[in-house]
């Protein structure tokens, strides 16, 4: 077998070539996703599917969001109907735990999820931070995001980040809701409100946080534990059904009103 010969220069520029080809196409995006865990992954898989561009940003140089750790580490998570139909959907086997619960591999789980947006046609990009939104008055809305690497971040230097436009962002970044909570602090005037995520009561939470998902003001979506922090609504632990039945429910969501616009 004979390996092709490639000059190091040949390498960087081909590297550069095709990275910018995808940065000047993702700069006008249909929907821009914050956060590769499993909500933001599922949207990015039905939102590509539905052929809108889908971009999902995340800060670490992985995808998983919280299903890698498991539950202490341990390396199974559980998933309850009806969210299976999903999981079968993309290939994720299931063993049965007990009627309409299931548990599920996390390195399958993640994985294949992570394969499934991706070969909808979704574009990751890893290593990037979202720490600012754009906005537009009259009407009042979120029109996409300010990125910067997340490496620029962490040394702290001081760097203008660019600017992604969107028809719709969704929050999926986990229980902080980061991009929700910049928005809330820096544009009072879309009179966002963040109570904060309320202690374990996985019964009744996995329910809430599907019902909660959704637009929290003109352009800005929640989804996943995010909704949790911005709605007052318990933790559930490595219980992750209504992580993408959220991830569902937002795509769902945002289909219909860009359709409608």
């Amino acid at each position: 077998m004979k390996v092709k010969q490639v000059d190091e220069g040949k390498i960087s520029k081909y590297i550069l070539k095709f990275t910018f080809e995808d940065w000047e196409n993702i700069i006008d995006s249909d929907v821009i996703i914050v956060g590769a865990g499993p909500s933001g992954m599922t949207a990015a898989y039905y939102l590509a599917k539905a052929g809108l561009k889908t971009v999902l940003f995340e800060r670490r140089l992985s995808f998983g969001g919280g299903i890698g750790g498991g539950a202490m580490l341990f390396h199974k998570i559980i998933i309850e109907s009806p969210a299976d139909e999903i999981l079968k959907e993309l290939g994720i086997r299931l063993v049965k735990a007990e009627e309409d619960v299931y548990a599920v591999d996390t390195a399958e789980f993640m994985a294949k999820l992570a394969s499934s947006a991706i070969d909808a046609g979704a574009k990751f990009i890893h290593g990037i931070t979202v720490d600012d939104v754009i906005f537009r008055e009259e009407p009042l809305k979120v029109a996409g995001v300010a990125v910067e690497w997340t490496a620029t971040q962490m040394s702290g230097l001081h760097v203008d980040p660019i600017f992604i436009s969107a028809k719709a962002v969704v929050d999926a970044t986990g229980h902080d809701a980061e991009v929700i909570s910049v928005a809330s602090r820096k544009l009072p005037e879309l009179e966002i409100s963040i109570p904060g995520e309320k202690s374990a009561y996985s019964e009744v939470a996995e329910q809430q946080v599907v019902d909660g998902t959704g637009k929290v003001a003109p352009g800005l979506y929640a989804a996943g534990m995010a909704v949790c922090e911005i709605k007052g609504l318990p933790r559930m632990g490595p219980i992750f059904g209504a992580m993408v039945l959220s991830g569902k429910k937002v795509a769902d969501e945002i289909i219909n009103d860009i359709r409608k616009s």
